[in-house]
């Protein structure tokens, strides 16, 4: 009895190696480094240095390719004991395309640059963290990157002009922050689905965003102290919801408003008839109210402005 369970034993042993083999060493040196300057998580319990990493059953919010064994996405949310900076080590994973950190809100500290050594990273979510800080100008030579989502953070400071380096961007998600400044005008370039900057500090101009070659579906801006001419504004073809109420936006609305499934034009400074047709009557006073003249149908008749 003794010497069978000595060779299921020795068996066992073989089968834990095997499985630890699957997963590339250097990814799985990463995950620990990673592990230890989270300050040993029970989140991340699971990680352990005897198993395979590449196991998704046993290794929490670690997925790799099945073709390479290597480390391709991260994911940690929803977890209010885990306290630490973020982990410079993530830089370590250098076949890592996806990162997602949501819900901890005791993750403080910067974005760290060793993130720019991720250079398949197609998209990168950090939200809902303690993360402070200006979002930092290396954050453009992630040059794979399609999808930014760092909303609902503490972020502040400008927005670094040199983000249209980001040829691929498909969306950008910075509402909730502490966002200053103005848009800077080389955002022009960026050709992104959603630009999302709503509830921040921004001033100033964000016509940058605007452009009939766009393809570009969804805006919104609300809640900041952008000021712009709306009446001059060229809306993308493609463009189906667009929210800039809580602003300083003056001018008259522009007839493509018609051509919106969503409006949101309340607390500006517009003035002039609302067009009308497609969705913009349908969608009642509360998305044109507290305007400086603003009048027609959901509003009250234009005659008193006459």
């Amino acid at each position: 009895m003794a010497t069978k369970l000595f060779f299921l034993l020795i068996l066992l042993s073989h089968v834990a190696s095997s499985l630890s083999e699957g997963c590339h060493p250097q990814d799985k040196k990463a995950l620990l480094q990673i592990k230890k300057e989270l300050n040993n998580p029970t989140l991340l319990s699971s990680w352990n240095p005897h198993t395979n990493c590449c196991d998704v059953s046993s290794w929490y919010g670690v997925i790799c390719a099945p073709s390479s064994n290597r480390v391709y996405s991260l994911l940690f949310e929803a977890n209010d004991e885990l306290s630490s900076t973020f982990p410079p080590s993530i830089g370590n994973l250098p076949t890592l395309e996806h990162i997602l950190i949501y819900k901890l809100p005791k993750l403080i500290g910067s974005i760290p640059q060793s993130i720019t050594k991720l250079t398949n990273l197609k998209s990168l979510t950090i939200s809902e963290t303690g993360i402070s800080g200006a979002i930092p100008n290396y954050i453009a030579k992630l040059k794979s990157l399609t999808f930014l989502d760092l909303s609902n953070n503490h972020l502040s400071g400008k927005l670094p002009p040199n983000l249209f380096n980001l040829a691929n961007f498909e969306a950008m998600y910075l509402q909730n922050n502490k966002l200053t400044g103005s848009i800077p005008s080389s955002l022009a370039k960026l050709n992104s689905s959603v630009v999302d900057l709503s509830h921040n500090r921004f001033e100033g101009d964000a016509s940058v965003f605007f452009g009939f070659a766009k393809k570009t579906e969804t805006i919104d801006l609300s809640w900041n102290m952008l000021a712009f001419d709306m009446g001059r504004l060229q809306f993308p073809k493609t463009l189906k919801r667009l929210d800039v109420s809580h602003n300083r936006v003056y001018g008259k609305l522009p007839e493509d408003v018609t051509n919106l499934e969503w409006l949101d034009v309340s607390y500006n400074r517009l003035c002039g008839e609302i067009p009308k047709g497609g969705i913009v009557q349908a969608m009642g006073k509360k998305s044109y109210l507290h305007n400086m003249c603003l009048c027609g149908s959901p509003l009250p008749s234009c005659k008193k402005y006459m």
